[in-house]
């Protein structure tokens, strides 16, 4: 525990940031992501005692002028003495002083400094009257987004009082706060402040390094923005910010008013932000809709964890504007092809363009892509020929898209005239065999869908695709056999368990043929291989069961990234059919009442089952108990009918 009267100090590892913490305000010993150094000190009006904990001596309150030089801050107390403001902060009265620290006046521009103490009693006092208020503020009383009349020409001084407990004075923080004295409040600064009389609009007019964002601004119409009252935070592109960008790219976005003004609404957050607030990363929005990854990295402040600012804290009156010397394009400015080249789909965009698709990924065209992670392509790209272009062309649906939009049975039309459904599970959103691995990215045509897969479109009936397929001759002929070609040639939904050629040539020859002769238990077979839902392998999750047409269930499962059916390995997932999807498997499936029975034929004599299961307790209980559990008039009956049964045993 903190003795009396005592402060926790947090100073940045090699910098001069120091942080006086209270309870509600402890940064676990880091600030942007440096480590800091802890110390305990007495706050200022109190002092230790030999042998007391902390510092329990409470000294007596002087004028502000006296708390100044005990508060570090003896360059002001100089300065209030030089520009003859001492009179005023050592008589009667009620004031409040933002006192810049020593090492913010020490962090003066030289010639900033010079023309401050070459005109003590003008340009010195105005600017000390400027960080004075004539009346008494504590912290408490420093509301976020409020401004303070300052004592010189009633200028305002802006309030910023941050969620994480950091408050700021024109974005100067408060290092030491609520220090009294016998005519005031002492609150001790990082920095210098200045008056401020622009808005971020007159900013931008006046910032030769922002002459091609002023173009942006007035050619999208929001310089009233940035003229209105409120509290905003523009993170300004400079000139070179525009320069690096692709010149065709950036005449695309010129040239159109909506990506224009999404482009610069990504810029402005809704709230003002002072650098010396951020102390970890936090997610703040923009204009546009979207957010932004605002953090710091010691002493730089970083977007989206890049160190692109170059001028921070520029305040204004409706304010504050950081310059940026990079441009952040947001999505909804972006062609799906920038879109998919910045993403895990890089890959892909590669293949559509060898198959000379980039018109559709690059122009005003509304279409959603559906592309495939670059996992998929770990091997390398397929060979593009005329079949593999119109498989790509059916990765390009017609309109543009958003998932979560997407319902179950939903029917959507490709370039490529293919008909392609969505279905919708408990863990996964899938078109065909494909799930959605990743979130929308929604471009200014274009909606990026994520796959995890290669889609395959359906091609004919289940019929049609067992017909056409080799490896299911036997199990055509069994379902011709059966009389359910006709049901599985109609629409629907069915998830089909196809039993190989192999998996017939792997049961016993007079069960198979058996089961050939009789057309009654052949079609009962094949109905327990059918479910009348679509189940694709990505739904599938520890266990899905599914009813089949035969009424037992089926259990479906992932193991070792396998599909298993009924604990039987799958030999190939999701052939896709328009009326539902087949699995191969090299077994034949057995229901529950034709699996053969241990015993014959016969059923089983449910007493005896217990009196087994009963036996194999038996052997745990002492020998008089056993005398006397057998003895009893119903273990008698069922001694005598096992050995009626079994001749002993």
């Amino acid at each position: 525990m903190l003795g009396v009267s005592t402060q926790r100090r947090e100073k940045l590892i090699g910098t001069n940031r120091k942080y006086f913490t209270n309870c509600k305000q402890w940064y676990q010993r880091k600030i942007c992501g440096k480590s800091t150094v802890i110390s305990y000190e007495c706050c200022p009006g109190y002092e230790k005692v030999p042998g007391e904990k902390g510092c329990p001596a409470a000294l007596p309150l002087s004028n502000i002028y006296e708390t100044l030089g005990v508060v570090g801050s003896a360059t002001t107390q100089l300065y209030s003495d030089r520009s003859n403001l001492r009179p005023e902060i050592e008589g009667p009265g009620s004031f409040t002083i933002f006192a810049p620290s020593n090492e913010a006046w020490a962090s003066l521009p030289a010639e900033t400094l010079d023309s401050l103490v070459s005109n003590v009693n003008i340009e010195l006092l105005n600017a000390l009257r400027y960080h004075m208020v004539n009346k008494r503020v504590l912290t408490d009383d420093l509301k976020h987004g409020t401004t303070l009349n300052s004592m010189y020409q009633d200028l305002p001084i802006q309030i910023h009082h941050y969620p994480n407990g950091i408050v700021t004075v024109n974005c100067a923080r408060l290092l030491k706060a609520d220090h009294h004295a016998t005519n005031g409040v002492v609150h001790v600064i990082d920095k210098v402040i200045s008056t401020t009389t622009n808005s971020i609009q007159q900013v931008i007019e006046t910032e030769e390094s922002l002459e091609t964002l002023r173009a942006a601004v007035a050619a999208s119409d929001l310089n009233s923005l940035l003229e209105s009252e409120g509290q905003y935070t523009l993170l300004a592109p400079t000139n070179e910010a525009f320069e690096k960008i692709p010149r065709e790219t950036l005449n695309r976005i010129l040239g159109d008013p909506e990506a224009l003004r999404d482009l610069l609404n990504h810029h402005i957050l809704k709230s003002a932000m002072c650098a010396e607030a951020i102390i970890a990363g936090l997610t703040m929005e923009t204009l546009e809709g979207t957010t932004l990854d605002v953090g710091c990295s010691g002493e730089e402040l970083t977007l989206n964890g890049k160190a692109i600012i170059a001028n921070k804290d520029v305040l204004a009156t409706n304010g504050v504007v950081h310059f940026v010397n990079e441009l952040l394009i947001p999505d909804s400015a972006k062609t799906l092809f920038e879109l998919a080249q910045e993403s895990e789909v890089s890959k892909s965009t590669d293949f559509f363009r060898q198959a000379g698709l980039s018109s559709h990924l690059t122009g005003s065209e509304q279409v959603t892509l559906l592309a495939p992670v670059n996992d998929v392509f770990k091997d390398g790209l397929p060979v593009v020929d005329s079949n593999m272009k119109n498989l790509l062309l059916n990765h390009i649906v017609r309109d543009q898209l958003s998932s979560k939009y997407l319902y179950h049975g939903q029917k959507l039309q490709t370039l490529g005239d293919k008909e392609l459904r969505v279905f919708v599970y408990r863990n996964n959103l899938c078109i065909e065999n494909a799930c959605i691995a990743a979130h929308d990215k929604r471009g200014r045509f274009g909606t990026l869908f994520i796959l995890d897969k290669m889609l395959t479109p359906p091609s004919g009936s289940v019929m049609d695709v067992l017909k056409a397929d080799h490896r299911f001759s036997t199990l055509v002929a069994a379902i011709q056999s059966a009389g359910l070609t006709e049901n599985l040639n109609r629409p629907g939904t069915f998830t089909v368990f196809a039993p190989t050629n192999e998996a017939f040539r792997a049961m016993p020859q007079g069960e198979l043929n058996k089961l050939m002769g009789n057309a009654k238990e052949l079609a009962n077979i094949l109905k327990f291989h059918v479910a009348d839902e679509i189940l694709v392998s990505g739904a599938v999750g520890a266990l899905v069961r599914l009813k089949s047409m035969q009424g037992d269930k089926l259990e479906v499962s992932m193991k070792n990234n396998v599909i298993h059916i009924n604990k039987e390995p799958v030999a190939e997932s999701d052939i896709m059919a328009t009326n539902g999807v087949i699995y191969a498997v090299n077994s034949v499936l057995q229901p529950q009442a034709s699996r053969p029975q241990e015993r014959g034929d016969e059923p089983a004599d449910p007493a005896l089952e217990i009196f087994k299961q009963a036996s194999a307790v038996m052997l745990c209980v002492c020998p008089t108990q056993l005398a006397l559990l057998l003895a009893a008039p119903v273990y008698s009956r069922l001694l005598a009918r096992m050995k009626e049964n079994s001749g002993g045993f």
